[in-house]
């Protein structure tokens, strides 16, 4: 479906992960059932509004219930959903299992790199099918909005907050082997998920500005003298990292409104977004399919 105008420059959303699945400190002004080219997103995404008057989204990476496995997202139709409706940059939550002694459970951390464990069962670009480009990808995640959530470090409670890391991104569902955790640590992994793969690739194609927040539940697998991770552990810590994991949305929302919503200011001289055409895409625009070029204009209608 189209969306209502009054909803179509979106400029911020928030990627909720296990433990994080809505926005109870702001006002919900509706709830958006879309379509997209890549099918239907995880769930509705939820338009709030800020303190100052700024429309957000949110969006329940797993669905409202928890319904789908980190290889069910629909990572692409979640990413176009989000493009479509204007968002220039993107705050994503994710539980993780920590691979470092330093980073305890509860503990938060903002990685800087990303390496891809995950097996190619996902759909893991836009491009393809008549149209070929390459992502710059040597720099995953946004160096702005990390600074920004460094900056509210002091709103999280009983935890540190870390700055930098890798992330190892694994397929799952079962948690890693002993011998993989300690594998992942030798490489000097910080920390492991499910998730951050393919959707940071994606919002790097999507010409959106993304930084993944890691909330530690667990030591993953390395402790050789301590029981593996298990679902049990898991859930014992994601009540204390989602009360988190609200703090620190409220303490950094007003500062990253400042780079995207003033006036006074091109947000793009902060995202370093631009034109996909120049950043990616290697063939003339003509000649992409028809099929892609439909797919493109649903994202960026402007260059399509």
């Amino acid at each position: 479906m189209s969306t209502n105008q009054e909803y179509d420059d979106i400029r911020f959303a928030v990627i909720g992960g296990t433990g994080l699945y809505k926005l109870d400190s702001l006002k919900h002004l509706a709830s958006l059932d879309l379509d997209t080219p890549y099918g239907k997103p995880s769930g509705p995404v939820q338009i709030f509004e800020t303190e100052s008057g700024n429309k957000i989204a949110f969006l329940a990476r797993h669905g409202e219930t928890h319904s789908l496995l980190p290889s069910e997202v629909p990572f692409r139709a979640n990413i176009a959903a989000l493009k479509h409706l204007g968002v220039m940059a993107i705050l994503a939550f994710s539980s993780v299992g920590s691979l470092q002694e330093h980073i305890a459970p509860g503990d938060f951390v903002i990685p800087d790199q990303i390496i891809d464990r995950t097996k190619g069962i996902r759909k893991d670009t836009f491009f393809g099918q008549g149209c070929v480009g390459h992502s710059s990808f040597g720099e995953p995640f946004h160096a702005g909005l990390s600074e920004l959530l460094l900056s509210c470090s002091d709103a999280l409670e009983s935890s540190n907050l870390t700055s930098g890391g890798t992330l190892i991104a694994m397929e799952g569902p079962a948690f890693s082997s002993r011998a993989e955790s300690r594998l992942y640590q030798s490489w000097g992994g910080s920390v492991i998920n499910m998730t951050s793969v393919p959707e940071a690739k994606l919002a790097r194609e999507a010409e959106i500005a993304y930084q993944m927040v890691c909330m530690a539940t667990d030591y993953d697998s390395w402790r050789i003298n301590e029981e593996p991770v298990s679902t049990a552990t898991v859930m014992l810590q994601l009540s204390k990292n989602g009360l988190n994991a609200a703090r620190l949305l409220k303490a950094v929302l007003p500062k990253v409104e400042l780079k995207l919503y003033n006036s006074d200011t091109n947000p793009t001289d902060f995202t370093k977004t631009g034109s996909i055409l120049q950043n990616s895409i290697f063939m003339p625009k003509d000649l992409i399919s028809p099929e892609q070029l439909h797919n493109l204009k649903f994202m960026f209608p402007n260059e399509f």
